[in-house]
């Protein structure tokens, strides 16, 4: 085990200089990490091997480790499985008790052990050299037992823990997770996975709220408000007031959107004689729009860009037709907000 590079367990400290000591630890094991991955004759390399052997397998990502490296499996395997990867977390101690029934053919297995030397992986390992199975194996001692009957050997620097007695895993486990996620980040974008499809994965809460799409929150058919741009003031008035979405789409002889009318363009035009004026004298000839194929948190982002937020879109296809209309109200509502 190297050494820490905080105080003894007797030095005398407060706890916040124990704490800004163990981040600084711990952000020079990361840093460390960056750097080993920057070296393509090193982990760089390796790490495009991994990624490029994960993109091959016809079956899972089988992830396993033990103690806090098995948590930190665990999660991985959470990111991994949500990001286009599917996955699964297989306890070495199940494993030797007919959990090895989990691996079947296809699948790579990503065993994590800082030291390498963890019995507890030993059936896993005999497991994939009998089956033939990709075993990557993540881990800080390219010596040890782990690396040398892998197929692939991931090994991370060597660097002080953060616990001051140089025992508790503590910079080799967040060397690990981040390792995790620079992993499934370069899988996500070699599979080309996309925020729709993160949401598919995502349905629940906040984040899934704001990767819902327009298409799925959307007024539509006979609640959208639309007009025409010859349509005299009092009647564009009833049809706004009848809708209740604070808007009028204006549609052209071809049905594409002309012009929006909001209720703050008929607060401005309360100086001009309504009874004569119709709906192309003040109505925005360029609205804002957004395709139904857009993230709710884009709709979002789009009515706060301009100095005065608009409070609804008007949903167009491909030929300017007007779809749908989503409110504020409806992404309040769904979450996103």
């Amino acid at each position: 085990m190297t050494s820490s590079a905080l105080p003894g367990p007797d030095a005398p400290t407060t706890p916040g200089m124990d704490a800004a000591a163990t981040v600084r630890v711990e952000q020079a094991g990361l840093d460390a990490l960056a750097r080993a991955l920057e070296d393509p004759a090193g982990l760089g390399g390796a790490f495009e091997q991994a990624v490029a052997m994960l993109l091959g397998i016809s079956g899972r990502v089988v992830i396993t480790g033990i103690g806090k490296s098995g948590h930190v499996a665990r999660k991985i395997q959470s990111t991994l499985a949500s990001t286009g990867t599917p996955s699964l977390y297989v306890h070495p101690a199940e494993a030797s008790h007919g959990d090895l029934g989990m691996i079947l053919p296809g699948d790579a297995i990503l065993a994590f052990s800082n030291s390498g030397e963890t019995t507890e992986l030993g059936d896993i390992a005999a497991h994939a050299l009998r089956t033939g199975q990709p075993l990557l194996a993540v881990t800080s001692k390219a010596s040890s037992t782990l690396a040398s009957t892998a197929t692939l050997a991931l090994t991370l620097p060597a660097m002080p823990e953060a616990c001051p007695m140089g025992l508790a895993p503590t910079t080799s486990t967040l060397m690990q997770l981040a390792f995790g996620d620079a992993l499934a980040v370069a899988l996500l974008r070699q599979r080309g996975f996309t925020a729709t499809e993160f949401g598919i994965f995502h349905p629940g809460g906040r984040l899934g709220a704001r990767l819902r799409t327009v298409g799925e929150l959307m007024h539509t058919g006979a609640a959208m408000p639309l007009t025409q741009p010859d349509t005299p003031m009092r009647d564009v008035i009833m049809e706004m007031t009848h809708k209740a979405l604070g808007c009028v789409g204006i549609v052209g002889q071809n049905g594409a959107l002309a012009g929006l009318i909001t209720d703050g363009d008929l607060r401005r035009a309360l100086d001009q004689d309504l009874t004569t004026t119709l709906a192309k004298d003040i109505m925005n000839p360029r609205p804002l729009t957004i395709n139904p194929d857009a993230l709710a948190a884009e709709a979002l982002q789009v009515m706060n860009a301009r100095k005065r937020p608009v409070t609804a879109l008007f949903v167009l296809d491909r030929a300017g037709i007007p779809i749908g209309v989503v409110h504020l109200h409806d992404l309040i509502r769904a979450g996103v907000g």
